[in-house]
């Protein structure tokens, strides 16, 4: 296992960039601790695979270096890093029998033959693959070639990284739990440096200590997955990080009030938005609730009620603006006079989508990756 280093890092696919624009992975300074699990979460065309191929060795980055455990790899190869990945679609060998898929990578380092029997028995038993132990691997369905893909990188103690691009593409949603659950196990038991590309908040959330949330080539944010919910760093992140996602409202700051299309609402604090900047108000909808009888909020009309089962999503529009709420079970709605309440100590605020912290008043908090 190593510490990953990411200094400097960016990347362009023309030969010449000169903007911002020009770059697939902006300016990154990042350090992956020796036996975390990551996950790397954003939307196709991100950028994910960019850095996991630059990680693995796959490509090399246009700036900056790649350091593991303070050892400058930049330009060397896959091989030469001793990195294990595992791509969206199975890389096996079909003419070979399952169990010498999973042997292989092991008898190429030499491993002793007792212990590679050990391990590929372990992982078969993981798998789920005992039964098919002795077939060959073409006559496989695409969700058990996944499998032993994913085995054939977990079947190595030595790496100093395991990283997986999407490799539950293929694999049936039932499956794709017990898989997660295995790779959790085998993380907290071997203590590899695992990360994880995804554009499926659930898989990045169940699986990571920590995930990276990507857009347009930027690190937006770095948290734990109670942090990303809870104090999102990015309009983006609130949106993307929920089901339903952030409400984002514009508005306009005085002190410890914002206004939305003429309606105060209370802050938990005072901020100040740098003149000319776009500011919004973001407050997930779990923290906006239908006022009671004796309350003042903010009006607004309902256009639909979606039951989800433990709760309902009412959908409603604040003069023109749609937001989501969630309404808990059980809880009555009149059919006329909907007035909403915001948790204020849940509410923020954000310039030209970065979140605006007191402690930063008067600029938009920034990250340099």
């Amino acid at each position: 296992m190593s510490q990953i280093k990411l200094d400097q890092l960016a990347h362009s696919y023309y030969p010449d960039p000169a903007t911002a624009e020009d770059f697939a992975l902006k300016k990154m300074d990042y350090l992956w601790d020796d036996g975390g699990a990551y996950a790397l979460l954003g939307p196709s065309g991100c950028g994910k695979t960019t850095l996991l191929n630059i990680i693995s060795g796959l490509l090399v980055p246009s700036r900056g270096r790649i350091l593991f455990d303070g050892e400058d790899v930049t330009a060397k190869s896959p091989e030469e890093r001793n990195i294990a990945q595992v791509f969206q679609f199975p890389v096996i060998y079909d003419t070979m029998t399952v169990a010498q898929n999973l042997e292989f990578p092991l008898a190429n380092r030499g491993v002793d033959r007792s212990e590679i029997r050990k391990r590929v028995d372990e992982m078969l038993d993981t798998l789920e693959l005992s039964a098919k132990a002795g077939r060959r691997a073409q006559g496989l369905t695409a969700d058990e070639k996944q499998k032993i893909s994913l085995g054939r990188g977990l079947v190595r103690y030595d790496v100093n990284a395991i990283l997986f691009d999407e490799p539950l593409t293929v694999i049936d949603p039932h499956m794709k739990w017990q898989l997660r659950t295995k790779l959790k196990e085998l993380h907290q038991r071997f203590s590899h440096t695992m990360i994880y590309v995804t554009h499926d908040q659930t898989e990045a959330l169940t699986f990571a200590d920590k995930v990276v949330v990507m857009y347009e080539g930027e690190v937006v944010q770095i948290g734990t997955p109670e942090e990303l919910f809870e104090r999102p760093d990015h309009t983006f992140v609130g949106y993307f990080i929920g089901s339903p996602g952030m409400n984002i409202l514009p508005c306009v700051v005085n002190g410890n009030n914002a206004v939305v299309a003429g309606h105060s609402i209370p802050l938990d604090t005072v901020y100040q938005p740098p003149r000319g900047a776009r500011v919004e108000l973001g407050v997930r909808p779990e923290f906006v609730r239908f006022a009671h009888a004796a309350e003042n909020g903010v009006p607004v009309s309902i256009e639909s009620i979606d039951n989800v089962g433990r709760h309902r999503i009412a959908k409603v529009r604040l003069a023109g603006n749609p937001m989501n709420v969630i309404v808990p079970e059980g809880e009555m709605l009149s059919s006329t006079d909907h007035q909403i309440v915001f948790d204020a100590q849940r509410c923020g605020i954000y310039v030209n989508d970065h979140r605006l912290d007191a402690a930063f008043a008067g600029q938009g908090k920034r990250y340099d990756y």
